[in-house]
């Protein structure tokens, strides 16, 4: 076993135990084997989905530790996990959301983000040891199943934590729907994976690139154009569907990605911008609301391919650091705020709007040490 000396015998962390209820309790740092590890957390990002488990729309298990997009350095580590992840005591790596067996069907199918008895880090309630799952700690608890990834250490820990939305981006308007050189994209949602799928296109060759968003948007519309949008919507004061049409010479959208969160408009209304035989992903959650106006029949007579999207794998994840580490895009323009780790709460509701005069797209908790 390897391990940085002097380690602390426990950790804060931020513990949900009730819808809208953060607390910070200091449980013990995990004792570890030889197929696992533990992480000192440098950045944890916050996304709508965090906001989701806070106001307790996710049914999750409470109390439980949030967090599910670590960027740490290994502190401690056991010989066979040093041996089977790639790295040592000192390295940054970024840590993929999922656990997964790696057996079963799905996992030994290639869809390991679909496994029968997948979790999630920050889903796994403190009462299964050894507890300290989340990132909204000091430290986390590395799983002998976990996926890890190395990343420059010389990056700023708010812009490498931002791995996530990023591989977001790939899979979900890249991968899937298999974009590439030439097609027409529309992306739902200017946030930051809405922001990310715009890097991801423009990195496949996206002949061109469409952001929708709202007129509060603004700000995050007149970035997409900066990360290399063609065009940005904003739906309230413009005819969407006219303008989409106009700019694609009236075929449509070869791909339309909602990336846009709870609103479920978006929903219904991407069957009129994607173009005959075209493709739709569903990527933002709705908290389980239903779908106003949906008319299946667009579907049938436009022949088109509708994905949903959960998650993100291995390549979205590698793709993501390698644009990270390129350092060709001026990535850290999407990051608005860092908050302390006992400011959880408010980092939240920052990100949700609830906090007037606040404007945040990517925000990140950082741990003091």
């Amino acid at each position: 076993m390897r391990s940085i000396e002097s380690l602390p015998k426990t950790s804060l962390a931020m513990v949900q135990t009730a819808p809208r209820t953060l607390e910070p309790m200091d449980l013990p740092l995990p004792e570890i084997d030889d197929d696992s590890g533990l992480l000192r957390i440098e950045a944890c990002g916050i996304c709508g989905s965090d906001y989701e488990q806070y106001e307790g729309v996710l049914r999750t298990p409470m109390p439980a530790v949030p967090g599910h997009e670590p960027l740490g350095i290994v502190a401690r580590i056991g010989d066979r996990a040093a041996k089977r992840w790639g790295v040592d005591v000192g390295d940054r790596i970024a840590v993929e959301t999922m656990l997964s067996c790696h057996h079963c069907p799905s996992c030994l199918g290639g869809s390991y983000h679909l496994c029968d008895s997948r979790r999630i880090y920050s889903y796994i309630p403190l009462s299964d040891a050894p507890g300290l799952w989340g990132s909204y700690a000091q430290y986390m608890y590395l799983d002998p199943n976990c996926v890890v990834h190395k990343v420059d250490p010389t990056l700023d820990a708010s812009t490498a934590v931002m791995f996530n939305p990023l591989g977001a981006g790939f899979r979900w308007a890249v991968e899937l729907p298999e974009t590439g050189p030439g097609d027409s994209v529309v992306i739902q949602g200017p946030g930051q994976r809405g922001l990310a799928s715009v890097l991801a296109c423009r990195e496949a060759g996206a002949a061109q690139i469409i952001v929708t968003g709202l007129e509060a948007d603004e700000e995050k519309l007149t970035l997409a154009r900066e990360f290399g949008a063609d065009a940005t919507i904003d739906v309230q004061n413009e005819d969407t569907r006219r303008r989409i049409q106009e700019l694609t010479d009236g075929r449509g959208a070869d791909v339309v990605v909602d990336v846009s969160s709870y609103a479920t408009e978006p929903v219904a209304e991407s069957l009129d911008y994607v173009r005959m035989g075209g493709t739709v992903v569903l990527a933002g959650v709705k908290g389980f609301k239903e779908i106003r106006d949906f008319i299946s029949d667009k579907i049938v007579m436009k022949e088109v391919k509708i994905q949903g999207a959960i998650g993100v794998t291995r390549t979205g994840y590698a793709n993501a650091i390698r644009l990270l580490e390129s350092r060709r895009y001026p990535v850290e323009r999407m990051h608005t705020h860092d908050f302390d780790l006992r400011d959880a709460d408010l980092a939240i509701r920052t990100l949700a709007r609830e906090i007037p005069g606040e404007e945040s797209i990517h925000s990140c908790l950082i741990p003091e040490q």
